[in-house]
């Protein structure tokens, strides 16, 4: 008896000791900003730059920014800096998608005849279902010829960068078989949107997932650039950095596979809403992150594509689950990483043709924020 009662006052000491002075959390969170503080300042002041958040249970764990937006006026890239954040907006484009399942409008398993049905071979166009698309495995060509028709894809939209696929009369392999990623794919599912939703889709988004999301900045690509109020993206020719984004870059034009714009705060307002169910039912939400599973999978490696995001370390009890996406496009790069074990969500966005994933992700491993 003796014995358990010292034990019950050793283990309520450390839970006060834990409770009261919560020393060791402190302390990682210190490193934590230090480590990026340092990541971060290493670069010129002088040059294009980007911003990282990285949220724990809601609060904001590390919120950094470093470099310019625009490196002709010196405007300072900061954590409300609206930038393109490239192929993150695939995700956008499928809760558009899924919210019109939830509505009873569209079915994940209707045959992309029924939205094109000016398919050169209709057969092809039977077999893939909107659910291929998303999953990128519809085995659909991407047959445009960008290298080419450069001028033409500098202003081509949706519509003329979904185009060539109508065109297709091989496929690369049987839908829902294997994996290859598609842009063009997401140029299709926003028009699939526009035709059943009746409205642009980009007011579609706007109004049905940036508004209760509280995205108040965020935009989306539409027949032109936005040019005003945003970063611009950039990569370095010789020893000078080069502007590279909407003029410059073909296919920036076509919105569905890279138009959505935001800072860093929307995107991170945008992982809460997701998280919370604000604009989705839940059961939808968890429909997106899981691995979708194809009975005909023929490839030798499992897949790890949900509906638009990617889904790692599903099934290793070692690792932390991870489900994340990334941008890149022209001289902008992006990252959403969310990791629901540990609550947290890491975001970052550059306009300097430049990555940060694997350093941050080797920062909150080494402090054991994430397991590898």
């Amino acid at each position: 008896m003796k014995r358990t009662a010292l034990f019950l006052v050793a283990l309520l000491t450390m839970v006060a000791v834990f409770i009261f002075f919560p020393g060791r959390s402190d302390k990682a969170a210190r490193m934590l900003n230090a480590r990026l503080d340092s990541l971060v300042s290493g670069f010129s002041a002088g040059e294009p730059g980007g911003s990282i958040m990285i949220m724990k249970n809601g609060k904001t764990l590390y919120s950094g920014s470093f470099g310019l937006e625009d490196i002709v006026t010196g405007e300072p890239f900061t954590t409300k800096t609206i930038s393109n954040i490239g192929s993150i907006s695939k995700t956008f484009v499928a809760y558009g998608i899924l919210l019109l399942r939830e509505e009873g409008r569209l079915s994940l398993n209707d045959s992309i005849i029924k939205y094109f049905p000016d398919f050169i071979d209709r057969e092809i166009a039977e077999k893939v279902r909107i659910i291929h698309l998303l999953t990128h495995t519809s085995g659909l060509p991407d047959s445009r010829n960008v290298s080419d028709n450069s001028e033409f894809y500098l202003t081509a939209g949706d519509e003329e960068n979904f185009a060539p696929l109508k065109l297709t009369t091989t496929l690369e392999f049987e839908p829902g078989s294997r994996w290859n990623y598609s842009n063009p794919s997401y140029n299709g599912l926003a028009l699939i949107i526009e035709q059943v939703s009746g409205m642009r889709w980009q007011d579609f988004i706007a109004r049905n997932i940036f508004e209760p999301a509280g995205m108040d900045d965020s935009r989306i690509t539409d027949g032109a650039y936005p040019d005003t109020g945003v970063a611009h993206g950039y990569r370095r020719v010789g020893n000078l950095f080069g502007e590279y984004d909407y003029g410059e870059f073909p296919t920036f034009n076509a919105a569905g596979n890279g138009g959505v714009w935001c800072s860093v705060e929307d995107l991170i307002k945008y992982a809460e809403a997701i998280d919370n169910c604000s604009f989705l039912d839940c059961e939808s939400v968890t429909l997106s992150k899981e691995v979708w599973e194809f009975p005909e999978w023929g490839a030798p490696e499992p897949s790890t594509q949900g509906v638009s995001w990617v889904v790692n370390n599903s099934s290793d009890p070692e690792k932390s689950l991870c489900i994340e996406h990334t941008g890149s496009q022209g001289g902008f790069r992006a990252h959403l990483m969310i990791y629901p074990g540990e609550d947290i969500v890491v975001a970052w966005l550059s306009n300097n043709s430049r990555g940060y994933t694997d350093q941050i992700r080797r920062i909150l491993i080494g402090l054991g924020y994430i397991r590898a």
